[in-house]
């Protein structure tokens, strides 16, 4: 509360706030809409528009706040609706607006017995269109006083609520591109997040992120055809006479898409496979509505437009016990599809309630739909990026584990010979030595104190050798107690200077082979690179130095060399000992 208290303006700054937002309130008030009033009335056979008049003026209709949501039967004959403007009225232009649009037509009748004009989402005869809604410019010779009569003419879609307005024209051109502005950006998200997903699923070969986009795609078409975005602006003239179809398809295909994405997001198979299988029926079971509503069978085409409300309430129910209970057992991306799922399932029950008379106040939850889908489709493609980077990581590891040793956590035989393959074959030539080498005495050392404490000196001289080379030198384990390493960039003199710091390293950690006062040494060949040598030729130079070494009386380095081996001078030998019993 307290933290609430500072965030509040004061003094000067408090006033100029308050200034600012009377003048938002006097700004809203200033463009309000027209106060209206309303009344209405199922049709029958042989209505006329002047005997529904004069039934209004008789006090005969179903009177209604036109400012509330709505909702009028759209049965066989339809429903009669009459608008009446309250004082204070305004000759000015003024524009009818109806939302949100209905899926069927609304035919206006004019009280100077003009043509009747119908509006419709998809009708691209009319000059004049609304965006989001339908709207109706009242003719300028029609008084500002006189009702304005609708008829909601017959439709096989069921009715949804709407609520009417009647504004002046600058104040309909300004709510106009606002929602143009909103909708837009909504549908850019959308379709941004459509067009990654479909890269990363060609570049990774991985059918989620395919799932995930036609997911969003059918949810994208389903929100353009309810707002009728697809129609104005877009002109998708090809959809005309389609919506009940179209939209029907997109639904299901939606749920079927969002089933499948949901099942291998989520790691249903992993985290509850029990789910796994009636989801995979969902999912097929929808595909075939789809098949059945375009089959243009009658009889199938009915049976699937009875089907497809009650599947879409168990579906909805299945998937979010399925990531509840996926979420529940460890998966962290059912958290992810809960956290832009559901507000959209609440939206979606919410707009549900609507149709059947409650909630009329929020007139603002079909809009809230559109900036949900956007909501969703980020958080879909967040929970999506870190997928990735968690295979990512998890695939870093595995390939970790399988370069490295287990037990000295140096690169292992296979791993160090790709390498230095690598390392071989790129660049201009210049000076490459590789080591080989032996630990001496090893095989006493297991013998007399087992093999545990013979993997502890493994580790400990796997470290020691680490600890010597540079960060770019290549170390790895050979086999048994038996290392390799590779000096990029470095000449003989300076690996025999190498080669004798990791003798005497070795040495120094005083590890006992047996029970007389013998430690642990090593025995180290080096091989340079000549014209033509690869690794295995390089392994195998270095290893006949080794052997010399070993030959030599062990604890030494030895530089091959074509004709003659060259080991390190007993004199040099004599000075690292020498120096370790000082160091001492």
């Amino acid at each position: 509360m307290e933290r609430l208290i500072t965030l509040l303006p004061s003094g000067r700054h408090r006033r100029s706030w308050f200034g600012f937002v009377l003048g938002l309130l006097w700004l809203g008030f200033a463009h309000a809409a027209t106060p209206l009033n309303g009344a209405w009335r199922e049709a029958r056979t042989g209505d006329t528009p002047q005997a529904v008049l004069r039934e209004y003026r008789g006090g005969m209709l179903q009177s209604f706040n036109p400012s509330l949501l709505e909702r009028f039967p759209h049965g066989a004959q339809g429903s009669w609706v009459v608008i009446a403007p309250q004082p204070p009225w305004d000759n000015s232009a003024r524009v009818l607006t109806i939302y949100p649009p209905t899926l069927g037509a609304v035919t206006v009748y004019n009280q100077q017995q003009a043509p009747a004009q119908l509006l419709a989402l998809d009708d691209f005869r009319a000059s004049m269109h609304g965006h989001g809604r339908l709207a109706w410019l009242v003719p300028a010779d029609q008084a500002a006083s006189e009702p304005i009569l609708l008829k909601f003419e017959p439709t096989e879609t069921l009715s949804a609520p709407v609520r009417f307005h009647l504004l002046p024209w600058s104040e309909y051109l300004q709510q106009d591109a606002q929602w143009l502005v909103f909708a837009s950006a909504c549908f850019a998200v959308m379709l941004a997040m459509v067009l990654m997903a479909a890269c990363f699923a060609m570049m990774l070969r991985d059918i989620t992120y395919a799932w995930y986009a036609g997911y969003i795609v059918c949810y994208a078409l389903i929100q353009g055809i309810q707002t009728g975005f697809v129609f104005h602006p877009l002109e998708w003239t090809w959809l005309s006479g389609m919506i009940v179809t179209a939209g029907s398809t997109a639904v299901a295909l939606s749920v079927s898409f969002a089933a499948l994405f949901m099942m291998r997001f989520c790691e249903l198979q992993r985290y509850a496979p029990l789910l796994r299988v009636p989801i995979v029926a969902l999912s097929v079971g929808m595909f075939q509505l789809v098949l059945m509503r375009c089959s243009q069978i009658p009889l199938l085409v009915e049976v699937a437009q009875v089907l497809l409300n009650p599947l879409l309430m168990i579906g909805a129910a299945l998937l979010l016990t399925a990531a509840v209970a996926a979420a529940a057992r460890g998966s962290r991306q059912a958290w992810f599809f809960l956290a832009g799922w559901t507000p959209l399932l609440l939206l979606t029950a919410m707009t549900s309630a609507q149709v059947n008379g409650a909630l009329p106040e929020l007139d603002w939850l079909n809009d809230a739909s559109l900036a949900g889908g956007a909501f969703e489709a980020v958080i879909l493609s967040l929970g999506l990026a870190d997928r990735a980077l968690r295979l990512r990581h998890d695939r870093d590891i595995v390939r970790v584990l399988a370069d490295h040793d287990a037990l000295t956590n140096v690169l292992n035989r296979r791993a160090w010979n790709e390498r230095a393959s690598v390392l071989l074959s790129s660049g201009a030539p210049r000076p490459i030595a590789v080591l080989f080498l032996d630990l001496d005495h090893f095989k006493l050392l297991n013998d007399y104190q087992g093999h545990h404490t013979g993997d502890r000196a493994l580790i400990a001289v796997a470290k020691s050798l680490a600890a010597e080379l540079r960060p770019n030198d290549l170390l790895g384990r050979y086999g048994g107690e038996e290392f390799v390493a590779l000096l990029d960039g470095a000449s003989a003199q300076q690996a025999m200077q190498v080669a004798t710091r990791l003798c005497r390293r070795v040495h120094r950690l005083e590890i006992p082979v047996s029970s007389d006062a013998q430690l642990l040494s090593i025995s180290i060949g080096i091989a340079m690179r000549q014209d033509g040598d690869d690794v295995a030729s390089l392994v195998e130079h270095a290893d006949h130095a080794m052997y010399d070494a070993k030959l030599n009386g062990r604890n030494r380095v030895c530089l091959y060399a074509e004709t003659v081996p060259m080991k390190m001078p007993p004199g040099r030998l004599l000075r690292v000992v020498e120096t370790r019993e000082r160091d001492r």
